[in-house]
């Protein structure tokens, strides 16, 4: 009763929020929302722009690269000279060159994979003037990215985009800061952590044991942690301590914050482009695809593991509870972890590690479709509108007409764009992982051997190539080899999809508007909702599906029966 009660919550919270939230974020966009236009306004000339100063495809994201390189650079130095800031009433030294480059990767790239434990890595000045910074500027980026995008097929024979600074500041204080604040002060009011007073030890008289608990700025890093879909929590036990997660009621809002802004954006894009029913379609495809995944994920979490059935304890009547909170159940906790896989938030309330092999099996394939159901703040949009044009690329050549997406002609320059936009993350995360299970360095990460050993390296390759950031615990990432790898891997996950949806945002903005004819292929119906649910399918599933046999498929199948 309490998990249908937590659905039935949430899927009205996020109704109302896609509405309301959607149709304000096209109105900040627009430049319509000018409540703050005190702070703007000198932010502005600071950056030497203004609303009235447009770019080009090719400006807005070489201002992208620039905004992140500088970025990358100021969290790797913060990192770097950790020990000789303030802040630090632990006393913790400079963070390691290749952890460094890897951790300043992740948050610049939204991802938040961490290859450390919070509490014993970082100090409060890194969490907060490092990582936390990381975590309002870098969904910023992608929701930016995703708007610049909308606005190539919402104008005709234009030239410009928009502009990257000032979207950047309207998202900044017009989205993110607000809702982020209000969130926090309900984290924190919950019981979350909200500190600046270093740990606290706590003698037990009776055994002789003194036991360190860790303290920081928690709650309010939580909030942005869920609502940018970041994922990276102050703690290393993420969501699961009630330190970051303290009752059912913040476990229900992390949910809600980490869907909320993908799922709106389906509705901004239809405001923007004058056509709500376009994004209502885009919203079917992603709420089809997003309720398969935690019907099926949460079915395999109650069926109660395999390998505990296989030590002689046959009868589990409460599910997999191996890994899972008692707060929250096999069921909630599946909710919980298909939620932060399909967007690229990567939080956790569970260890997903002990998730059954079908149950890691939903989540390692939720993301292995791209992220788009909803996707990240910003991401899931322009991935979702790249496999869009894909599908009526094909929806084209079936009916035998030039394919058109709300106006605009989709020729050979959008199609290759929106082709490479699809592939490069398979191919970055199959090539990484054929690497990492070839090398000596690759191979000893795992702590399991056999299928679930290479489930890990698999499921560690796929988070950071998606950027989403969560992991099976079992892999040692903290190495050399990992800690560059999954670098490269993030990197090139997020900028090789940003830049071709901006070339695409370009293109399409040039391109005048095609009047609808009775030969027109529709892109508001259930035919098309369909076809695009087909080509996620199809570019996620069959590209991963030789991987995933030899991983979760095979471990499931090795218990004697596949559920």
């Amino acid at each position: 009763m309490g998990f249908l009660w937590t659905i039935v919550t949430l899927v009205v919270a996020l109704g109302l929020t896609w509405r309301y939230l959607g149709s304000y974020m096209a109105a900040v966009f627009d430049g319509r929302v000018h409540f703050l236009g005190a702070v703007e306004r000198p932010l502005y000339r600071a950056l030497g722009t203004s609303p009235d100063r447009e770019q080009t495809w090719r400006r807005y994201a070489i201002s992208v690269v620039a905004f992140s390189g500088v970025s990358f650079a100021l969290t790797y130095l913060l990192l770097r000279i950790q020990g000789s800031l303030p802040l630090n009433p632990q006393h913790l030294g400079a963070v390691g060159p290749a952890l460094s480059f890897n951790t300043a990767a992740s948050f610049l790239t939204n991802t938040n994979w961490q290859n450390y434990g919070g509490e014993t890595t970082m100090s409060y000045f890194s969490q907060i003037g490092a990582l936390t910074v990381q975590q309002f500027v870098s969904p910023a980026v992608g929701i930016v990215a995703a708007i610049a995008l909308v606005r190539g097929f919402a104008r005709k024979e234009s030239a410009t985009i928009g502009n990257f600074w000032v979207d950047l500041v309207r998202c900044l204080f017009y989205v993110l800061l607000p809702i982020a604040f209000l969130a926090g002060i309900v984290f924190v009011g919950q019981g979350a952590v909200q500190t600046l007073a270093g740990t606290v030890s706590i003698h037990d008289a009776m055994n002789g044991v003194t036991q360190t608990i860790a303290r920081g700025p928690i709650g309010f890093m939580e909030a942005i942690k869920q609502l940018g879909t970041n994922g990276g929590g102050f703690l290393n036990a993420n969501s699961a301590t009630p330190y970051e997660n303290p009752t059912a009621l913040t476990n229900w809002l992390s949910i809600y914050l980490l869907l909320a802004i993908p799922f709106s954006l389906t509705y901004t894009f239809g405001k923007l482009v004058g056509s709500v029913r376009q994004g209502r379609a885009l919203l079917a495809a992603m709420v089809l695809i997003f309720g398969v995944w935690v019907g099926f994920t949460s079915y395999s979490e109650h069926q109660g593991n395999p390998a505990v059935a296989a030590a002689g304890i046959v009868h589990q009547p409460t599910g997999n509870m191996v890994g899972k909170e008692v707060r929250f159940g096999d069921t909630s906790s599946a909710l919980f972890a298909v939620a932060s896989t399909q967007t690229s938030t990567g939080s956790a309330d569970a260890s997903y590690d002990s998730f059954t092999p079908m149950g890691g099996f939903g989540l390692l394939t939720g993301m292995m479709l791209g992220e788009v159901t909803p996707g990240g703040t910003g991401t899931g949009l322009y991935t979702m509108l790249i496999y869009a044009i894909v599908a009526v690329f094909i929806g084209g050549l079936m009916i035998g007409r030039t394919p058109e997406y709300l106006g605009k002609k989709i020729q050979a320059k959008e199609v290759k764009l929106a082709g490479l936009g699809s592939l490069v993350m398979p191919l970055v995360v199959l090539v990484l992982t054929a690497i990492a299970v070839s090398v000596h360095a690759g191979r000893i990460g795992p702590l399991n051997s056999g299928p679930h050993g290479f489930t890990e390296i698999l499921y560690a390759l796929t988070s950071q190539g998606n950027n989403n950031g969560s992991a099976f615990g079992g892999l040692s990432g903290n190495t050399p080899f990992y800690n560059v790898v999954g670098a490269i891997d993030m990197l090139i996950g997020r900028f090789g999809i940003m830049i071709p949806a901006l070339a695409l945002g370009g293109s399409l903005a040039a391109k005048n508007v095609v009047p609808e004819s009775l030969g027109t292929f529709r892109t508001d119906n259930t035919m098309f909702v369909g076809l695009v649910i087909g080509v996620i399918v199809i570019i996620g599933g069959l590209t991963f599906f030789p991987a995933i046999s030899l991983g979760p498929i095979v471990e499931q199948l090795g218990h004697g029966k596949f559920f």
